[in-house]
């Protein structure tokens, strides 16, 4: 399926290389909107490396995360291998979870780390990031999972339409520019890649 997905003449695939941590949108484009989007300007501004799928808005083609096989595709293959850690952003909507964003994935420090950052830059949002209290199907946990097939795993990061710009919350935004909130996200995004490397050392 992913092979297909891959195939599709209005699906892009892109990925740029630039230091060894990462970001991923795989459900990107109409699919989960603006996770690509977000990844992008948050790898861009970070110097980060950015791996995306970009669907046309008609196809909302969704493949599990844990089928999304670098066997099937050289380009994510070679980003995988270039990365140390990679975060990768999905969009989700479940009922009761509408200002909350979800921190899974199999690298709990760097989860705790982007964690903090989160908080600070979306004070009015609730950052998950205990694994116990995360839903399991939305918690990144999966061996084959992408965001766990680099060198030191990731985070996947699960963002509620609110903080996409993407609620009815914004059904009077006219703006070119991202929403508020979504900026806010991307800064505190790009505050965690910047700062990971020191907390390291």
């Amino acid at each position: 399926m992913f092979a297909d997905l891959l195939a599709h003449p209005d699906v892009k695939e892109m990925s740029i290389l630039r230091s060894k941590f990462g970001f991923m949108a795989f459900h990107g484009g109409g699919l989960e909107e603006q996770t690509d989007v977000i990844a992008q300007a948050a790898a861009e501004q970070s110097g980060a490396s950015y791996y995306g799928i970009h669907q046309p808005a008609a196809l909302k083609w969704h493949i599990p995360s844990h089928q999304i096989d670098p066997a099937h595709s050289p380009v994510l293959a070679t980003f995988l291998d270039h990365v140390d850690v990679v975060i990768t952003i999905h969009g989700y909507g479940r009922k009761g979870l509408f200002t909350t964003l979800l921190l899974g994935g199999q690298n709990r420090a760097l989860a705790s780390h982007v964690a903090g950052h989160l908080r600070t830059a979306l004070p009015a949002y609730e950052i998950e990031d205990d694994l116990a209290n995360i839903p399991s199907d939305l918690a990144g946990q999966h061996n084959d999972n992408p965001v766990n097939r680099v060198r030191n795993r990731g985070v996947q990061i699960e963002l509620p339409p609110r903080v996409r710009g993407s609620s009815p919350l914004w059904w009077d935004w006219e703006s070119p520019h991202l929403t508020p909130h979504t900026l806010s996200l991307i800064t505190g995004l790009v505050n965690s890649a910047n700062t990971w490397d020191e907390l390291l050392k």
